[in-house]
């Protein structure tokens, strides 16, 4: 397998607007397939399909967006029994669009798109080496269309997000990246991605969203994320993939009540998806609050409606803790022992669930009760808890770690700034080679820190202890964001 980096040269650069259009007319999709796709975007596949029915069957425009339908409903349904006809159905739209006589950059960019579709569906069902290939041809198809096209920014919209996502792959994933044969550019996926964003095309709102939750996880700008997603949803009330998505980036920013505001507030007519994962955050919000009975009812709720393997672990860990912190030990050690017969490991929550479970080292009730509050915003409350615990004796090596590293959360989040770095400091000192994420996650925070401040060599020297640090539940996500952070400072 032969490698094909993406450089910048093999994407011709798009010239001044008086030079050249800004968007190739005849790549534009259809109206019925503009339609549907909206109908796509609201998650409302059903609807999406019936306006398609008036559209051309051969089109590219409609098979790309028939494409989307599915592949959406497939990835969020997560169900095992989609997966084969799905796969088989998009092989045939491949096929279709082989033979299309249509002319202008769609057609090979709707089968560049299918390709990537194909590609995350394998990964997702546990067949990578498949989805490795498809990504890599998916890759290869769009770096053709973005040269022979380059005012065509629906292809720098996707090739923009494989470049950056190729490119912000962990240390670990080294295997995957010598299986493509590809090397990614962070760079130069910002400013494909950032094309597509700022300048009118069929899939401009989805080239913003992708572009601001990539700046608000990797580079600590929350703000223009904030800014996009509030405005799309109050453009659209009833889009129901903007409301989740709003919902999911306030809980990552530590909004709880703005979280369950959108959440209790989202459009739920007939027609749309339903989206089990929505009641899965939403007990992690309540178990936020300390609400242990809303948020146990909410994961069975997601348990009962979810068909697929990833976050079952993660879900039973929920409904442990919630039931160990109302204090049913009986329920607790039903749940616990779920966690073992639940889904998979492939998403870090799971597998941090799963060496809980396996560690069989007892929590310790003040400092989850403090991670919890801290995690929802609620900073003060969780100092105050914090008080209650007493370091020192014979406790565990991973309590030791994590009371200061709690402390350093809670201050970072109240912008007191230099008792955050007293304790992120004190976590470092105290892990030494310990497997437990607090120490790279201190290091991570304390290079953010310094980066603010214009200390870049330390900085430096922070996120590269992040990703020396061994083995721990968090190592791909922490390694992904301190390389990021790395190159950012150069």
């Amino acid at each position: 397998m032969t490698s094909t980096p993406p450089s910048e040269t093999r994407c011709a650069p798009l010239r001044n607007s008086a030079q050249a259009p800004l968007v190739v007319r005849d790549g534009q999709l259809t109206p019925e397939a503009r339609q549907a796709y909206a109908e796509v975007l609201k998650l409302r596949p059903e609807l999406a399909r019936a306006i398609l029915r008036f559209a051309s069957p051969t089109a590219a425009s409609t098979i790309l967006v028939a494409d989307c339908a599915d592949f959406t409903e497939l990835m969020i349904s997560q169900e095992a029994t989609r997966y084969d006809k799905a796969t088989a159905v998009r092989e045939r739209r491949l096929e279709l669009l082989a033979k299309s006589a249509e002319r202008g950059p769609l057609p090979a960019y709707a089968a560049a798109e299918i390709r990537l579709h194909q590609a995350a569906s394998q990964v997702t069902f546990g067949h990578e080496v498949q989805g490795a290939w498809n990504l890599r041809q998916a890759y290869l198809q769009l770096q053709a269309v973005v040269q022979r096209y380059p005012y065509f920014l629906p292809a720098r919209k996707t090739l923009g997000l494989c470049q950056f996502f190729i490119g912000a792959l962990p240390p670990g994933y080294r295997w995957f990246l010598k299986l493509l044969g590809l090397s990614g550019s962070t760079d130069a996926g910002l400013r494909n991605l950032g094309l597509a964003a700022q300048r009118p095309n069929d899939f401009q709102p989805e080239a913003q969203i992708l572009l601001a939750l990539i700046q608000e996880s990797y580079y600590k700008r929350p703000v223009e994320a904030t800014q996009v997603l509030t405005r799309l949803a109050a453009q659209q009330p009833d889009n129901l993939l903007y409301t989740y998505l709003l919902i999911s980036l306030n809980k990552r920013q530590h909004q709880t009540e703005q979280a369950l505001a959108a959440y209790r507030t989202r459009p739920e007519a007939t027609g749309y998806l339903p989206v089990p994962y929505l009641h899965h955050m939403a007990a992690d919000l309540l178990l936020y609050q300390g609400k242990y009975a809303a948020a146990e009812h909410a994961n069975l709720l997601f348990l009962q409606q979810y068909h697929g393997q990833h976050y079952r672990k993660d879900a039973a860990f929920k409904l442990y803790l919630a039931s160990w912190l109302a204090g049913d030990a009986a329920a607790a050690n039903r749940y616990r022992q779920q966690i073992q017969s639940a889904g998979r490991t492939a998403v870090e929550e799971d597998a941090y669930a799963q060496r809980f479970y396996e560690d069989q080292l007892p929590l310790n009730r003040v400092l989850t009760r403090a991670r919890l509050q801290i995690d929802g915003g609620y900073y003060r409350e969780a100092l105050a808890t914090l008080r209650a615990f007493s370091p020192g004796g014979a406790m565990p090596l991973r309590d030791q770690l994590e009371w200061p590293y709690r402390r350093a959360r809670a201050y970072h989040g109240l912008g007191r700034l230099d008792s955050a770095r007293l304790f992120y400091s004190q976590t470092i000192a105290l892990a030494g080679r310990a497997p437990y994420y607090f120490a790279p996650q201190a290091a991570l925070q304390m290079g953010y820190l310094c980066q603010t401040d214009g200390q870049v060599n330390l900085a430096r020297v922070y996120f590269q202890k992040a990703l020396d640090s061994p083995k721990h539940e968090y190592k791909n996500s922490t390694d992904a964001k301190a390389k990021i952070a790395l190159a950012s400072l150069k």
